[in-house]
Parts: structure tokens; C-alpha cells; sequence
């Protein structure tokens, strides 16, 4: 009897003892949990100074008389001011200066590439003394200029080469004047020189309209005229615009069949490029050999655009160079058809512009051919119901597509640029 008292008095104890303990158990978990984050919240002000200069883009290092780093943050070595726990050689030359006169200087670093991703060139360092007061340590700041100096330079070389480009018409047009005056009473003499200013005066005017024309489809804006194109008649349209060229050349163009596909774009900016592949094809051609358009569905989404000439070709080393501004494979000829040097640049752009690529083959004695690939345009499926939901899926398609050739335009300008 006496042991199963003991028994149930055993099994009171341990159902009244259990929770008791997992109460406990609990409230110690909270609190090693709480603790825990409270080590880790930020309480001090020297805390929040540390974790401000660590995350800052802006480069940051102090350095003592002895050339020791103190403190550097992550932006300081990616920007290469300090390597391997020291400051670089040239800002320590200088800040030994600053050391000697208390007055801060700027330093600008050229940054050699010495790892993939690293986009850091041009850093620009500002050395001064941590405080007047104590003259035992040294800050370096560096700010990237890499973006700011790519920049300028592709300014810099942009209006180079207008100013370049430019000049040869203004003086053209200096010179016929000049003769002009010379014999103002000559009919014959006035016809020809006049007749030769006008030509160069066309040839700046064109050339200022695509500098226009490149300028804007450069620009972050989107275009402002899409809509769903047969590519047929844009094809059919730029070969109209050179058929007077090509007849001048006795060169045929053979226009190959239509693919009755659509297109998401600019028709006029369109034709414009296609219409620059023809005019170059015709300029490079010898007279009496034929330039051929075709186009190729490839797929269900994609149409290929070629223009294909027999002409003198492109060398290897010059096709990755044919669609900057203003270069030219032959300068003789360009000047001899009146070019500007813009033309594959505004069909590069153009065709950015609508999510599409272009590709070059060529091989010298043989011809080239420009391939322009371009998103094909596919109506929305009638959706079944009231007509106002087939309004809103027709649009709803319709802005998916341009959302998405702005998408791959945006894409494309940034790995042009």
C-alpha cells in the first residue's frame, strides 16, 4: 500500500514539475535569443561611424608618419589606394608633402586592369591632414572618375571628329566661292563652281541632319512612333528611295520575296536604315553588278533583313570598326559619293532601338553582306467574351511587346555605350 502511494504521489509531482521546466527551459531561450540580438544592435557612435565609412562608395584610408594604414574601407582597395595593408607608393610620395605643410593636395590615378569586373580607371585623391591639431596621421579620400573621364574622352573625340569632318566642306565651299569671284562674267565658269559649292553645301547639310538624326537615337528616350509594320514595305520603300542611285550605276537591285511578317517599330526610322545599307551597298559596288535584299524568317520570332553587294569588300581587321562614327573603309570613294562616315552608325542605333542586331560578312574581292535581325510582331489571338475585353488583350499585347523590344533596346544601348 505504502508503495503505490509513493508511486502516485511520484506521478503528481512529475505532471506538476514537467511544465515548470519547459517554462523555464523557454524563457532561457528567449532570453539567450534576445541577448543575442541585442549584441548585435548598433549602441555606440563610434559603431555607427565604422559601419558608415565601411559602406561608403567614396574611398577612405588613414595612414600615420610611418606609412602604416590605420583604417581603410572596401571602396579604398578597389580603387587600388591601398594594397596588401599599404598605401600605394605615389599617394604616399604626396602625402609625405602634406605632412611637411599641413595643405591638402589632389592626386589623379590611372588604375591599370589587373582583375575581371573591376571597372575602376580614373581615381581621383584627395590628401589631407586628419586634423591641424595632431599632425601624426594622414587622410587619403578617392572618389572613381572612371564614367567621367570615359565620358569626356568620347566628347572630346566626338567633336574632334565633327570638327574634322566638317572643315573639309566649309573650305570646299571657301574655295568655288573664291573662284567664283574671280570670273563673275563667265556663264560656263559660274555654272561649274556654282554648281560644285552646292554639291558641298548638300553634303554639310546631310551631314548635320544625321548628327541630328544620331544624337536623338542616342538618347535615353523611347521612339516615339511605334507601331505594327509589314516588313514588305519598308523593304519595298528603301528600295525605292535608291532606285534612282542604282540606275545611275547601272546597277540592278533584286529585291527577293516577301515574307509577309510584321514588325514592332519606326517606319520611317526603319526604312532609314534599311535604305542606308542599300546606299552603301551601291556606292561600294563596281557598275553593272547587281545588289540583292532578301529576307528570311528564322523561327517563329525572328526575320533576317540582307543586303548583299559585289563589291571590293571589307578587310577583317575593318568590320568590327565599319559602324563607329565617321569611320570609313575607303576615304578616296566616301569622298568621291559624297558620305558622311554616319550612315552604318544610324543603322547600328536604329536597330538597337527596336530590340534587334546587325551583323556583318564580308570578304574582300568577293562583296558584303548586312544582315538585320529584327522581333517579329505576332496579332494577339481574338480572346473570347464582351468586345471591350478584346480591346483590353489587344492592348495588353500590344504594350507587352513594346514593353519588351524597350527592354532589349535598353540592354543593347548600355553594352553599346
Amino acid at each position: 500500500m505504502g508503495n503505490v502511494l509513493a508511486f502516485v504521489a511520484g506521478a503528481v509531482v512529475c505532471a506538476l514539475v514537467l511544465p515548470l521546466v519547459r517554462w523555464v527551459r523557454g524563457r532561457l531561450q528567449r532570453f539567450r535569443t534576445t541577448a543575442t540580438a541585442d549584441s548585435n544592435q548598433v549602441t555606440t557612435v563610434s559603431q555607427v561611424l565604422h559601419l558608415t565609412i565601411q559602406g561608403a562608395n567614396t574611398g577612405v584610408v588613414v595612414v600615420d608618419r610611418g606609412g602604416e594604414v590605420i583604417l581603410s574601407n572596401p571602396a579604398a582597395h578597389t580603387m587600388s589606394l591601398v594594397h596588401d595593408r599599404a598605401v600605394r607608393p605615389d599617394v604616399w610620395q604626396v602625402a609625405q608633402e602634406v605632412y611637411e605643410d599641413h595643405e591638402e593636395r589632389g592626386l589623379d590615378l590611372s588604375i591599370p586592369k589587373r582583375r575581371t569586373g573591376n571597372r575602376v580607371t580614373q581615381v581621383h585623391a584627395l590628401i589631407k591632414p586628419l586634423t591641424l591639431n595632431d599632425n601624426r596621421f594622414i587622410t587619403v579620400f578617392g572618389t572613381d572618375e572612371s564614367e567621367h573621364v570615359r565620358m569626356e574622352d568620347a566628347r572630346r573625340d566626338f567633336v574632334a571628329n565633327v570638327s574634322h569632318e566638317l572643315k573639309t566642306p566649309v573650305g570646299g565651299i571657301a574655295l568655288l566661292t573664291e573662284a567664283l569671284l574671280e570670273d563673275p562674267e563667265d556663264p560656263e565658269h559660274v555654272k561649274y563652281f556654282g554648281a560644285k559649292a552646292h554639291q558641298e553645301a548638300n553634303r554639310m547639310a546631310e551631314m548635320v541632319t544625321e548628327l541630328i538624326s544620331l544624337s536623338k537615337l542616342q538618347g535615353a528616350e523611347a521612339l516615339p512612333e511605334m507601331e505594327p509594320l509589314r516588313i514588305d514595305d519598308v523593304i519595298d520603300e528603301a528600295i525605292q528611295r535608291n532606285q534612282l542611285a542604282a540606275d545611275n550605276h547601272n546597277i540592278d537591285l533584286i529585291r527577293g520575296g516577301n515574307s509577309g511578317v510584321l514588325i514592332w517599330g519606326d517606319k520611317p526610322l526603319l526604312v532609314t536604315a534599311v535604305s542606308n545599307l542599300i546606299t552603301n551597298a551601291i556606292n561600294y559596288s563596281p557598275e553593272a553588278l547587281p545588289v540583292s535584299i532578301s529576307q528570311k524568317v528564322v523561327g517563329t520570332d525572328i526575320v533576317h533583313i540582307r543586303v548583299t553587294d559585289r563589291g571590293i569588300g571589307i578587310a577583317p581587321e575593318n568590320q568590327k570598326r565599319v559602324f563607329e562614327r565617321f569611320y570609313r573603309v575607303d576615304k578616296a570613294r566616301s569622298r568621291q559619293t559624297g558620305g558622311t562616315g554616319l550612315g552604318l552608325a544610324i543603322v547600328k542605333h536604329v536597330v538597337a532601338n527596336h530590340g534587334g542586331n546587325i551583323k556583318l560578312w564580308s570578304r574582300p574581292g568577293t562583296g558584303s553582306t548586312f544582315t538585320i535581325e529584327l522581333p517579329i510582331y505576332h496579332e494577339p489571338a481574338p480572346a473570347e467574351g464582351p468586345p471591350d475585353t478584346d480591346n483590353k488583350s489587344e492592348n495588353k499585347a500590344t504594350s507587352g511587346l513594346h514593353d519588351a523590344v524597350a527592354r532589349v533596346a535598353a540592354r543593347r544601348k548600355d553594352k553599346a555605350s
